[in-house]
């Protein structure tokens, strides 16, 4: 992987190495200086002193390829575009590419990838072109427009002369192993063998020497052996035969362009010193008077699969207790919520009321649906945008699973019981192989003036399931039919965990008899007290005049 242009790469010489490149300007008489570049020049000059007697030094040019053109197949493997300069309104752009080589253009204007600086393109295109005098392959990168013009953001420009002409031999770089089958099959025209005679030829070498068990090989007066090359290698089915395998690792060891992936910025005419994003790509060329090439490589983005993410809420322990009741207990109403990063939709367990020791019961089941590609570890969301966008817009993060605890309130919005900055849980699913059962306790705390503090735990079980394995085991949201997998009981709680407003009988039974039981029954002891203090206060004087007088 080159992070910059493949001739820029240290010890390709802009592969300029067998004749270099002068740009030609329009002269004029008054002022000969012109930054107008009307052609090029490919040539090479050596300047000799010669003193008197001595003999004139050898031609500098050796093996000197044929006048005639070079009729050959090119293909353009263009990866991805990064950072690209916005064009939009919104500061995005809707990017789509558009290649060009002699009088070949192909415009790739229905591929565009709306609302994004980073687009995913995985195309290849194949061309044919005359060398040398049709050379220049351009890569333009453009943003498709509804109503207006399209607009040009970069492009980059690519000189296939020189990559032929090179002793680098940057026509198709060399893979690591030499295959026949498989995803990295030779799709060169030439086996390694030919093209290390072609190089032995080319530098006057003698030809390599292989024994009878095509595993060693005598080069350059030198001796080769294949385990040299390959004592870490794993065999498999698609590794060719040894010979080629030997001249292959040779070919790596002459500063041939190997398999690679460039990096090239793009400019515009209007800013040629700025660049205005850059491409992951690579170029292939081949002669079509060698042979037929291999098959073309399969860069296609890689398509999601659908995966589901199970997540049972067991219990909550050691919770914070936020709140202070009417009866001046420490307490809370909690309940969880939880949702997967860059998804809109977040689901919540049920309450669990009144909890006096940070405890929760809940037994609920969240499930999320999500698009996940394994080997690049991502989660695809595609969604408009804004209700008026016209086409939808794909992010890719990491799969983060966000739980929160909450304490709910009535008549004010309900309270964070972790702050969300570093309370919160994330579970960031790293592989989709796992699909087995886990338990997890995870501690949850918060930061304040630089000290952590203990805030609660949570118990949870995580399942992910492909398609098919969900297809297999259905199941519903917190305990909705179906209900399996596992199958989840309503929680046990304590007596003492309802909602106050609809529970008036218990309210008076667990909050007002519970926490004032004895105030109470001293209170009704006085009551009756009292009053029979007074009514013997209102009788007795009564009564007593009757005895006195005998009425």
């Amino acid at each position: 992987m080159y992070r910059t242009e493949l001739e820029e790469v240290e010890g390709f010489h802009e592969f300029e190495d067998f004749c270099e490149t002068f740009h030609l300007a329009r002269g004029k008489k008054k002022d000969v200086s012109s930054s107008e570049s009307v052609g090029e020049f490919k040539g090479l000059f050596k300047i000799y002193p010669l003193p008197s007697g001595t003999p004139v030094p050898p031609p500098q040019f050796h093996h000197l390829p044929s006048s005639e053109m070079v009729q050959c197949l090119v293909r353009v493997y263009i990866i991805r575009a990064i950072d690209l300069a916005p064009k939009d309104k919104n500061g995005l752009s809707d990017p789509y590419l558009k290649v060009s080589l002699g009088d070949t253009n192909l415009d790739d204007c229905e591929n565009y990838k709306p609302n994004t600086l980073n687009p995913f393109f995985g195309r290849v295109f194949e061309l044919k072109t005359s060398l040398p005098s049709k050379k220049d392959l351009t890569i333009t990168v453009m943003d498709k427009d509804l109503l207006s013009r399209d607009d040009l953001i970069g492009s980059t420009t690519i000189d296939l002369e020189n990559r032929y002409l090179t002793a680098h031999r940057a026509t198709c770089g060399l893979p690591a192993t030499y295959c026949l089958t498989g995803i990295n099959r030779w799709r060169d025209a030439l086996t390694p063998k030919m093209v290390l005679d072609a190089y032995c030829e080319a530098n006057n070498i003698t030809n390599p020497v292989y024994n009878e068990d095509a595993c060693t090989m005598i080069f350059n007066g030198v001796h080769h052996d294949l385990i040299m090359y390959e004592k870490d290698l794993i065999h498999h089915e698609h590794l060719g035969p040894p010979d080629q395998r030997l001249a292959l690792h040779i070919l790596n060891n002459l500063n041939f362009v190997s398999e690679h992936v460039e990096t090239r910025r793009l400019f515009t005419p209007l800013m040629p010193g700025i660049d205005q994003g850059r491409i992951e790509m690579w170029v292939d060329i081949f002669p079509l008077h060698l042979g037929s090439p291999g098959p073309m490589v399969d860069i296609s983005p890689r398509v999601p699969k659908k995966f589901e993410l199970r997540c049972v809420i067991w219990n909550t322990k050691d919770v914070i207790l936020d709140e202070m009741s009417i009866t001046g207990e420490r307490m809370s109403d909690i309940y969880v919520k939880g949702w997967l990063a860059g998804l809109d939709e977040k689901q919540e367990t049920d309450v669990h009321y009144r909890s006096l020791n940070g405890t929760g019961n809940f037994n609920w089941r969240f499930v999320f649906e999500f698009d996940y590609i394994p080997p690049e570890q991502v989660m695809v969301i595609t969604q408009k945008e804004h209700i008026w966008s016209l086409d939808k817009t794909e992010i890719r993060v990491p799969p983060t699973l966000i739980i929160q605890i909450w304490d709910n309130d009535k008549f004010s919005p309900d309270d964070f019981l972790v702050k969300p900055s570093l309370g919160n849980v994330f579970y960031c699913v790293t592989t989709c192989s796992d699909k087995h059962w886990k338990s997890i306790n995870e501690s949850l705390y918060k930061h304040e003036r630089k000290v952590v503090r203990f805030q609660g735990k949570v118990e949870m079980e995580l399942e992910i399931l492909d398609e098919e394995e969900a297809r297999e085991k259905p199941t519903a949201p917190a305990r909705d039919d179906p209900n399996q997998y596992p199958t989840l009981e309503p929680p046990i709680r304590p007596e003492t965990s309802f909602q106050w407003i609809s529970s008036p009988w218990m309210s008076l039974r667990y909050i007002i008899w519970f926490n004032f039981k004895y105030y109470i029954i001293y209170g009704l002891l006085i009551a009756f007290l009292v009053f029979f203090i007074v009514l013997f206060v209102y009788n007795v004087p009564g009564v007593t005049v009757q005895k006195v007088f005998g009425v």
